[in-house]
């Protein structure tokens, strides 16, 4: 593994905050099998990281001192690995994304678009909630919420499905995919605990949940599919040939790492779901064991 762990616990929280520090200097252009459609599938997908991670920390600690949750001691403990974690994700996604920028692949612009996308959503929405008397805190916090759900999810499937691992071919970036998965579902309860510490479990809190999931959902993946399209496109890769094999990976009923997350997403709209209900603690041990976590 090209990374030197350290491994943290001062917050003394249920997981630790780890610091990888992987080197990128070795990882090919191509390192998802060679293949372009694949790689560039990643790292449009590892565009929206760093924007996006800085967001849910943004979020979270904006309402970590609300009355509510204020003095749940156990709780903030969470907040602060959690915090900690997103922060090391974040970085090591930069890393990424300068590797990749490196080979001429413009992921500065799509992280600067990233965060557009994400200040323009989070006050458009606002604006419709506000006569509903919801907050900018709580809009912020509730689109975290749902986009932790989706990270999990996906992590899950990351961890899961052979097929993808198998395709992940060079150490360096497999390792740092299985590692951001184990954490996303080391932390899956976090923002949903303060979600509910603040708001409550009411109806109004589970329609804002519910729908802003949708919402994030539509949007996210608009914006992963155009930072795909484009990065094929400037690499005059944007063809049949590389949409199918796009296809298989993430779309496919099979194999696909999207579809594969349709059970787990859905479970979100049930009433009182909590993330935890997501069983994954066999599935982290065996990762962590398997990583030398």
């Amino acid at each position: 593994m090209n990374a030197k762990v350290n491994i943290t616990n001062r917050a003394g929280a249920s997981f630790p905050v780890r610091r990888m520090g992987f080197e990128f200097g070795d990882v090919p252009e191509y390192w998802m099998t060679g293949s372009a459609g694949l790689t560039h599938f990643m790292t449009a997908l590892s565009a929206l990281f760093p924007a996006g991670e800085k967001f849910f920390i943004d979020s979270v600690r904006a309402v970590r001192y609300h009355p509510a949750i204020k003095d749940n001691e156990a709780l903030q403990k969470e907040i602060s690995a959690f915090i900690g974690q997103e922060a090391m994700h974040t970085q090591e996604h930069v890393g990424f994304n300068a590797s990749a920028q490196k080979y001429g692949h413009d992921v500065e612009d799509l992280d600067r678009k990233t965060d557009k996308v994400i200040q323009f959503g989070r006050k458009a929405f606002a604006t419709i909630a506000k006569p509903f008397g919801i907050t900018q805190e709580m809009v912020d916090l509730t689109i975290t919420t749902a986009l932790e759900h989706f990270t999990a999810t996906i992590a899950t499937q990351l961890l899961t499905n052979e097929y993808i691992q198998e395709l992940m071919q060079d150490e360096t970036m497999k390792t740092m995919w299985l590692w951001h998965a184990v954490e996303e579902n080391e932390h899956k309860a976090v923002a949903y605990d303060v979600f509910e510490g603040v708001f409550g479990k009411g109806f109004k809190a589970y329609g804002l949940r519910t729908a802003t999931l949708v919402v994030a959902m539509l949007v996210l993946f608009a914006t992963q599919s155009y930072f795909l399209a484009r990065l094929l496109k400037a690499d005059h890769k944007l063809n049949l040939k590389e949409l199918k094999t796009v296809y298989t990976y993430a779309y496919s009923l099979k194999k696909g790492i999207i579809t594969g997350m349709g059970k787990e997403m859905l479970a979100y709209f049930r009433p009182g779901f909590h993330p935890n209900d997501l069983d994954t603690n066999a599935l982290l041990n065996h990762w962590r064991a398997k990583l030398n976590f």
